[in-house]
């Protein structure tokens, strides 16, 4: 039977955010289901021209996720007794859209979202343009750290380390972002207007760490 050991290494990494993602949720209830789609869809177009007199394609606003459904509402009959009342049907649109993380840009957004004609929520996040880049750096050096400890372990034991049998890696998501500001927000049109059609912005967004492990088996004797 081969001998082997096993390490299981960790690698560390700090990334500098370079993208800003935005968040953004439209709701709204309506009375009619057909009113409810059509309002829906209007919203987003006018959140796309907003977008639009920024620069951007009317593509880059992209949809996380949307559903209507019922919305009730609970009341207390004449007899005291709390009953489910129909009110409507309520929209719930997720988007997101992102650009390079530059102070200057993301004052000039949110001035058009403070002008804009719907109220959308939103959160600012910041992430990295080349998360495969990121992944990578990061197994490097947790291989590298399996390895290292392998050559001490080997050593102290007075065996010889051969050859790599198997990496033992599971391919789990890793989320690249920063979050400087944790909840949703909303603006008005008088909210911090500094004029010349942008906000002054002052965000240093914090870098990314990432960690992951990655665990190799190596021959011995």
């Amino acid at each position: 039977m081969e001998r082997t050991i096993r390490v299981t290494g960790k690698g560390k990494i700090s990334v500098k955010p370079d993208m800003i993602r935005l968040l953004l949720n439209l709701e709204e209830v309506f009375e009619e289901y057909e009113q409810t789609l059509q309002q829906s869809a209007k919203q987003v177009e006018l959140l796309k021209d907003c977008f639009e007199t920024l620069g951007f394609e009317r593509t880059a606003l992209k949809t996380l996720s949307f559903n209507i459904d019922t919305e009730n509402e609970s009341y207390k009959d004449k007899q005291g007794i709390w009953r489910s009342k129909f009110v409507g049907y309520k929209f719930r649109h997720a988007m997101k859209i992102e650009f390079e993380a530059d102070n200057k840009l993301l004052g000039k957004v949110l001035y058009a979202l403070a002008h804009c004609a719907v109220r959308p929520e939103f959160r600012i996040q910041y992430t990295v343009r080349d998360v495969e880049a990121a992944k990578n750096q990061l197994l490097g050096k947790a291989v590298a750290d399996s390895k290292e400890k392998a050559k001490v372990l080997s050593e102290a034991a007075g065996v010889e380390l051969k050859d790599i049998i198997l990496i033992d890696y599971s391919w789990g998501e890793i989320e690249l972002v920063s979050q400087p500001m944790d909840r949703c927000m909303t603006l008005q049109e008088s909210c911090c207007d500094m004029g010349a059609g942008a906000y002054e912005i002052d965000i240093e967004a914090d870098d990314i760490d990432m960690s992951d492990t990655v665990t190799v088996v190596w021959g011995i004797e």
